[in-house]
């Protein structure tokens, strides 16, 4: 009897050693199958039993009968329909049941019953291996397309609906939702189906069962392997790169800041659409099993979200010029923005390394930011030039300044709170009325000036400085008070037409006003002053008498013809941007030209022949129309008639 046995137990376990040979055909993979069903009944007939041991016996039977005919073929168990896959859990789990009931026996080592505690463990791990494949397979064939330009979106809300029906926001783009979504956060995430809603309960029902039969690590490697190809999908769709820091900074600004844009809007999507519905899957698939689907969800992303992040460590350890900062804030504001949703993704103790790298990716960011902020100031100090801006028009650097800042005042509550510890002064400051000349007659206000104003007072007070350095290099004096009150009036513009306003305030344009309009007057004092003076009469009449000397009236005329002549000439290619400024500067002048050459021909009208007269009054205030147009031309080029 017992040699039998040893007989049988060895053609038991060549069977099962030619059956997991997955070479073999479905025909001799059905010949094995039932020749271990005969061996079982063998030894089922043969051999003395209780009546519990024999129960157990026949279940074992029965469920390894249904498990192996499924290791015969090829086919996918879901891919025959629900009934068979439910019917397969069934048999799977009373195996499973069968292997606790065995081990609650007191069991003799080499009896009976440990030879079938053994046999179920087999199959239970030949079980096993099929539902893992199963799993991947249904996650793999039912994943949804990602197409962030076009998609329906559930809101976490909707988890609560019976119909599991989806939200469509119409014609709306992804951007638009993201864009809506992140100033008002009133409904938490916007959740896309990554997997098809039908096959989540089969999921979810694998997911259980392998977990019950201490298989958890399985099952959630396998979820784990296919969900990171998925988001490695999703970021390729997004059209982010795999970079590495060296990559990021050897690459030129135009490259990398279309690479910043373009991580802005992939973070945004990432995060908000995609990993919030990432997260929704696993908590669906695993809602039964406490942590798991947080674990799962947490090793499936991290290396996707870790990628991006270390793209934003990348720029915060580069050079700090001045035309990334716009970039650096916006991707600070955009990780600040994004951290309580990551935080809540990965609040467990798995995430914690996420959550610490997007502490310290932010605070990178926010000092590349600030040292940056800081580097622009120097930068504007150190611009020096050789030679004088021609025409004395508005200065590059002037435009530059004063575009940059009006550009930062997007940003105006993240500079000040990244600049704290770096004020120019205290914060509570006097300001007196800003009008130079008065500054005494008028009440100290005292008000707080946040850093950032504290900061642009001072880039303006550099600009100027350094503005006033460039007018010096201008041979003419003239053209070096024109340079300051046309650089001057754009700042003040700028200021008072922009929400620069609000930061400097309107004692900084009142001041500046008064500061160009000073120039515009030393302007006129320097260029016609002299030219002024010929039509004085001190020196005009002979001594002892009271008559005019003719030949030094017809000189000092003369004179003051040339001169007018040199300056049609030299200042009609001197440039005044500002149409109204022009004008301004136009008319003043011609009040006091005009009304002078007028005042002093009509008195002397009877000393002075015709042919001395070369223009009448009316001919110098069309050419007073010429000036300032940056077209240089001659009195007697002019088209003026």
């Amino acid at each position: 009897m017992e040699e039998e046995e040893n007989l049988i137990a060895a053609a038991q376990n060549i069977v099962k050693a030619l059956g997991s040979n997955r070479t073999l055909t479905d025909d001799a993979r059905k010949i094995l199958a039932d020749l271990g069903s005969q061996l079982s009944s063998i030894t089922r007939v043969s051999e003395p039993k209780d009546e519990g041991a024999g129960e157990i016996e026949e279940e074992l039977n029965l469920v390894q009968s249904k498990v192996m005919n499924w290791e015969v073929g090829k086919s996918m168990i879901w891919d025959c329909g629900q009934e068979e896959a439910y019917e397969y859990l069934r048999y799977v789990d009373q195996g499973r049941k069968l292997i606790e009931r065995l081990e609650s026996l007191n069991l003799v080592k080499g009896g009976k019953e440990d030879e079938l505690l053994r046999r179920a463990h087999d199959l239970l791990q030949t079980a096993m291996n099929r539902l893992e494949e199963e799993f991947t397979h249904l996650l793999v064939h039912n994943r949804q397309p990602f197409e962030p330009e076009h998609m329906s979106f559930r809101s976490s809300e909707d988890d609560t609906l019976d119909d599991g029906s989806i939200v469509s926001f119409g014609d709306d783009s992804i951007e638009d939702v993201v864009q809506r979504d992140s100033m008002s956060r009133s409904s938490g995430e916007y959740i896309i189906e990554l997997v098809h809603p039908d096959v989540i309960p089969d999921l979810r029902c694998i997911a259980n069962l392998m977990f019950d039969s201490n298989y958890g690590r399985e099952c959630s490697q396998a979820f784990i392997n296919v969900r990171k190809d998925g988001l490695d999908d999703c970021l390729f769709i997004l059209e982010v790169e795999k970079l590495s820091i060296e990559d990021v900074l050897k690459m030129e600004w135009n490259s990398l800041n279309s690479k910043i844009r373009r991580w802005i809007r992939a973070m945004k999507i990432f995060v908000r659409i995609y990993l919030a519905s990432e997260k929704w899957l696993s908590d669906q698939i695993f809602s039964e099993l406490e942590a798991v689907g947080s674990v799962c969800f947490a090793e499936a992303s991290k290396a996707s979200i870790l990628q991006l992040l270390n793209f934003g460590e990348a720029i915060a350890i580069g050079p700090h010029q001045p035309e990334k900062l716009i970039r650096i804030l916006d991707m600070y504001e955009v990780l600040a923005d994004l951290i309580p949703d990551i935080d809540a993704m990965y609040s467990e103790e798995v995430g914690l390394c996420v959550r610490r790298e997007c502490q310290d990716i932010l605070r990178s960011l926010g000092d590349c930011a600030k040292a940056t902020f800081l580097e622009f100031e120097n930068a504007v100090a150190s611009s020096i030039s050789a030679n004088p801006f021609p025409g004395g028009g508005i200065h590059h650097l002037t435009r530059y300044v004063m575009n940059y800042m009006k550009t930062l005042i997007d940003y105006s509550k993240t500079l000040d709170e990244l600049l704290k510890g770096h004020e120019k002064e205290d914060s509570v400051t006097i300001l007196p009325d800003m009008t130079p000349d008065r500054e005494e007659d008028n009440t100290d206000r005292r008000c707080y000036i946040s850093p950032l104003a504290q900061h642009f007072r001072s880039f303006t007070s550099i600009l100027e400085c350094n503005l006033e350095d460039k007018a010096r290099l201008y041979k003419d004096e003239s053209l070096g008070h024109l340079f300051l009150m046309n650089n001057i009036h754009y700042m003040a513009e700028k200021v008072k037409n922009s929400n620069l306003r609000t930061i400097l305030g309107d004692g900084w344009i009142r001041k500046h006003n008064w500061k160009f309009q000073h120039h515009a007057m030393s302007y006129e004092r320097a260029t016609w002053s002299s030219i002024l003076s010929f039509l004085r009469d001190e020196g005009l009449y002979n001594p002892g008498s009271n008559s005019i000397s003719r030949s030094l009236l017809k000189e000092r005329l003369n004179n003051f013809y040339l001169s007018f002549e040199d300056v049609y000439k030299s200042q009609t290619g001197w440039s005044i941007p500002d149409s109204q400024l022009r004008e301004d500067l136009r008319i003043s002048t011609s009040l006091k030209v005009i009304q002078g050459y007028r005042t002093f021909v009509g008195r002397h009208t009877n000393h002075i022949s015709d042919k001395h007269i070369r223009y009448t009054a009316d001919d110098l205030e069309k050419f007073l129309l010429d000036l300032f147009e940056g077209s240089p031309r001659s009195v007697h080029g002019s088209h003026r008639k």
